[in-house]
């Protein structure tokens, strides 16, 4: 059982002033991705909650990657094979449903997660928001200094990360990316405990909640990890019949 619900939980309230100028922020960004911008493989028990287009997602999942940008995605079930089993490196991803014996091929990792869970990133930007870089090392560009301890850091990418000072030090607790933005509502050491993602996209209802355990980086993942074995009678599953029966779907 997770401690918090991604549906009940406030969001946090981010720096509206337009702020000062931030001297130091090439520095402050560089300190605060030094640990997750040198994780080359990353492995996480993950407990999801929240919501995604009206549904309920709940579920517990097992990840792994290996940069540049190759991921396994298992969800756990409470008894037997696995609810599904993602393999992707580069642009093409495979998705198994062991339970139903049927397999999506040959789609690209950002779609097959949308369908499973309403969260559509590519391989690399999910480690890097569940790493707690917010979004792939980019270069810091501009920097402000908001009320009450916050600052804000502009990337050459288009993204912006949010950073709150703790003591002497500064904490990254947020970034907007694209179309989402993203949480972290506690931490543990240098990476996150919990990461929150929320749709910024008019009318994509988008709210999930990621618990991470079982923490581990740069360890060695054998290759094989990031292909799926697919059974020979297995049947061909759409991504349009995915995202209507998605695994983690309630």
């Amino acid at each position: 059982m997770l401690a918090f619900s991604a549906c009940g939980a406030r969001r946090i309230a981010l720096p509206s002033d337009p702020g000062a100028p931030l001297p130091d922020f090439v520095d402050v960004y560089r300190t605060l991705t030094a640990s997750c911008g040198g994780v080359r493989t990353f492995t996480a028990e993950l407990g999801l909650s929240g919501r995604a287009g009206g549904n309920r997602v709940r579920g517990r999942a097992i990840v792994g990657f290996a940069r540049p940008d190759s991921l396994r995605l298992e969800g756990v079930a409470p008894f037997g094979p696995p609810a599904f089993i993602l393999a992707a490196r580069g642009a093409n991803a495979t998705l198994l449903l062991p339970r139903d014996d049927r397999v999506v091929r040959n789609a690209s990792p950002d779609q097959v997660l949308e369908a499973l869970t309403g969260v559509a990133l590519s391989p690399a930007d999910l480690q890097a928001v569940l790493t707690g870089c917010a979004v792939p090392i980019a270069t810091p560009v501009a920097g402000r200094l908001h009320q009450n301890g916050w600052a804000s850091i502009d990337l050459d990418s288009g993204a912006m990360v949010y950073v709150e000072r703790e003591g002497a030090q500064w904490r990254l607790r947020a970034g907007r990316h694209r179309e989402w933005q993203i949480e972290y509502p506690s931490w543990q050491g240098m990476f996150p405990s919990a990461v929150r993602l929320i749709s910024l996209r008019p009318g994509v209802d988008v709210d999930l909640t990621a618990a991470v355990s079982q923490l581990e980086t740069n360890v060695q993942i054998d290759e094989a990890a990031f292909t799926v074995d697919v059974p020979s009678g297995a049947s061909d599953l759409s991504l349009a019949e995915l995202r209507q029966a998605g695994p983690l779907r309630n």
